[in-house]
């Protein structure tokens, strides 16, 4: 019960409900003010204006939301006026919403953020293309809608300037609650009971998430000027934590061995189920703190891991003393990640309970910082490089474009309306909203087939059961006042849920919009029937033309995410391998490469579970491909376990037989990137240890060496294991 009412109280200090919460009161307030003034229409224009700037009110840095936003309120007003005076001919305005659509489709090719101006041009479009406006109302109509948007901006933009730091906050609790998760389905793999191979697609689906939320507290701490240049105490505070955070998740992905191996030597021991349970114990401590980030509320911990963690040390350590041996040695590796892993949170905990940390950052530090953001071209060539049908983005807008065409002949179509009112056998009010037939084309068509595949399901599963719910409420719920509380909970709801259970938003919108629709003067169940056929139309037509319009499947671009991810790898080996060679490397540097690593891998892993969800007819070596992915995360996992000794013992005895089989790894390696057509990393001369001995007899290394030098035979193997695997792949 607990568990649930935690789950609860996070959903509400969330994000997600703060961005409901801010939606909804920007689209209600003008309709409600100018309600009272008698004006409904002119604030129901306004909301609209506010609308299409929600789709722009994405987490980010103020600055770029601003820019964004600003850039929106001129698109959505240009298109307004365009779409409002290319209604009054049914040829103009189909050629408009078909260039209009490709060109805002294409913006894709940019980024997020300027696909998001794209969809709020689509939006104006759409609400705008059957509404009844003479010549000389289109442009105070259109600047109607303007101040509508230019409303919503000051709006969002004060609503984050009341509490600046608080949408980093929200971003770093929930990427706690991501890691924590992380953490847990690591810690199964020392369970008994756990499947390891399911096991694995649990923990490559789960680093998808934390590699998200990653990318996005990136760019709200190290973009931002307040929480970085700036640096008061607080954002010292978050930026801080963050840095331990994603040296945490580095430990979490340094606690990785062959479990299966484990389980053969120490299965019988009960050693395996202690360092699992204990993980989840750490896990449960991190949840703590991460819901107190997330809540903004003091946590006063009184957990203590090191008597624990001493413990477990004691039978390690007896261990080493029976039959079994010497073999103990990767058990005390995983007692030193446990501990680290200890000193992590210990940290995190200390940075969220003093908040006022004497440390400075400087000018210096937010350069560095500043590396680890991507920047996103913007130049014209980028545009140029992808008018081809080599590109999935132009496909992608060739598609959406000729899709909305068809929809907008469906719907200004009288056949169909007398083919629907015969199979109904009734007459339909079919076309009055038709705008809706477009609108569901637009959110499901997504560049990757599997996500519109989603969507389209989620779509139609919403709508049906959101129109039963809204024609339910609207027949047993007569009052007006009790109506209009449903719609603002609804409203604030569905928004709250858009970004992370699509199906739950559309269930919360449909009724709503029907609701609404109510307060408008139209019938609802009229609404609600036109509403269900325009979704089917529309979801039909977009699920058809994902099949037959230019179809892009992952099978044909998922090459580049295999090279792109061995790449990472190779550059994240050598900056290894140049440590052990007494080479220096600088911290941001390494810290750089093994970012690359993480977002490279989570891609995979993306494109992957996207493949998964094809056609099995499109579905080229699917095996295969996870068996990658699996083996992809092992060699990152064992990079990272080799990290961290390296980075904490400069100086090794053998040196020249460590080097010599890091460039046999990376030799494989690059071999394996080529053959999927990547480049090859030339790693530098200095990576050699000349006038050194060859060898030092194994009874002679030290533990630390001789777990490195174990580590470094697995790293060889599973770099020639995926120089195998990719020959499968393209045989």
């Amino acid at each position: 019960m607990a568990k649930h009412t935690r789950e609860i109280k996070t959903f509400f200090f969330s994000q997600y409900f703060s961005d409901g919460l801010r939606i909804s009161m920007g689209l209600l307030l003008p309709a409600l003010l100018f309600a009272q003034m008698d004006m409904l229409q002119t604030g129901l224009t306004i909301s609209l204006g506010a609308v299409c700037m929600t789709v722009l009110d994405n987490p980010g840095p103020l600055l770029h939301k601003r820019n964004a936003m600003l850039i929106g309120n001129a698109v959505v007003f240009l298109v307004a006026v365009l779409t409002g005076f290319a209604r009054y001919n049914l040829w103009v305005l189909g050629t408009v919403v078909t260039i209009l659509a490709f060109i805002f489709s294409f913006l894709v090719v940019y980024g997020n953020r300027a696909a998001s101006v794209g969809t709020a041009g689509l939006l104006a479009m759409i609400f705008i293309m059957d509404k009844a406006l003479t010549p000389d109302k289109v442009i105070p109509y259109s600047l109607t809608v303007l101040s509508g948007g230019i409303w919503y901006m000051l709006m969002s933009m004060l609503f984050f300037g009341i509490r600046p730091y608080r949408a980093a906050q929200q971003a770093l609790g929930e990427n706690i609650r991501d890691i924590v998760k992380f953490l847990r389905i690591k810690a199964d793999f020392y369970l008994p009971s756990t499947d390891i191979d399911d096991n694995y697609r649990k923990l490559v689906s789960e680093q998808i998430h934390v590699s998200q939320h990653q990318d996005t507290l990136r760019e709200l701490l190290f973009k931002s000027r307040l929480l970085v240049k700036e640096s008061t105490n607080y954002s010292r505070m978050l930026v801080l934590t963050f840095v331990d955070l994603v040296d945490l998740f580095e430990q979490v992905m340094a606690t990785h061995y062959d479990y299966g191996q484990m389980r053969d030597k120490f299965g019988k021991s009960g050693i395996l189920s202690d360092i699992g349970h204990l993980l989840h114990r750490m896990a449960d401590e991190l949840d703590n703190i991460g819901y107190a980030v997330l809540s903004n509320t003091s946590y006063h911990s009184n957990v203590r891991f090191l008597p624990e963690l001493e413990e477990l040390k004691v039978k390690i350590d007896a261990m080493g003393n029976t039959e079994q041996g010497n073999s103990n040695m990767v058990l005390k590796k995983v007692l030193v990640n446990l501990r680290d892993l200890n000193k992590k949170i210990i940290d995190i905990y200390r940075y969220h309970k003093i908040r006022n940390l004497k440390k400075p950052m400087g000018r210096s530090s937010a350069v560095e910082y500043d590396k680890f953001v991507a920047r996103q071209d913007y130049s014209p060539r980028l545009l140029l490089d992808n008018l081809n049908f080599r590109s999935a983005t132009f496909k992608f807008a060739l598609r959406v474009s000729l899709v909305c065409l068809l929809g907008f002949i469906i719907t200004k179509s009288s056949a169909l309306l007398h083919f629907i009112n015969a199979v109904t056998g009734k007459h339909v009010a079919f076309g009055q909203h038709s705008y809706w037939v477009l609108l569901t084309i637009i959110v499901i068509i997504k560049p990757a087939f599997a996500l519109s595949k989603q969507r389209n399901i989620e779509r139609l599963i919403g709508t049906i059961v959101g129109g039963l719910i809204g024609v339910a409420i609207l027949t047993f719920v007569r009052n007006d006042t009790a109506q209009f509380l449903i719609l603002a909970a609804l409203m604030i709801g569905a928004y709250s849920f858009i970004r992370t259970h699509y199906v739950v938003a559309i269930i919360m919108m449909t009724p709503y919009v029907l609701i609404l629709f109510k307060f408008l003067g139209v019938g609802h169940l009229n609404v609600a029937e036109e509403r269900v056929i325009d979704t089917i139309i529309g979801s039909v037509i977009a699920f058809a033309a994902n099949y037959l319009i230019f179809p892009t499947w992952e099978s044909d671009q998922l090459h580049e995410s295999l090279h792109e991810v061995i790449t990472a790898n190779v550059e994240y080996l050598i900056k290894i391998g140049e440590s052990i060679a007494g080479i220096p490397v600088n911290t941001t540097a390494y810290k750089l490469a093994r970012k690359e690593v993480y977002i490279k891998s989570a891609n995979l892993s993306g494109a992957f579970e996207r493949m998964a969800s094809e056609p099995r007819a499109k579905q080229h070596k699917s095996k295969e491909v996870h068996r990658f992915v699996v083996l992809n995360h092992i060699l990152s996992s064992y990079i990272a376990t080799m990290a961290s000794v390296v980075t904490s013992k400069p100086t090794y005895e053998n040196k020249a037989d460590n080097v010599k089989m890091i460039r046999r790894a990376i030799v494989a390696l690059n071999e394996s990137s080529k053959k999927l057509g990547g480049k090859v990393i030339e790693f530098s001369n200095e990576l050699t240890v000349p006038n050194e001995r060859s060898s030092v007899p194994a009874n002679q290394l030290s533990p630390d060496e001789a777990l490195l030098t174990e580590q470094l035979g697995f790293i060889h193997k599973i770099a020639h294991d995926i120089a195998k695997v990719t020959d499968n792949i393209l045989a």
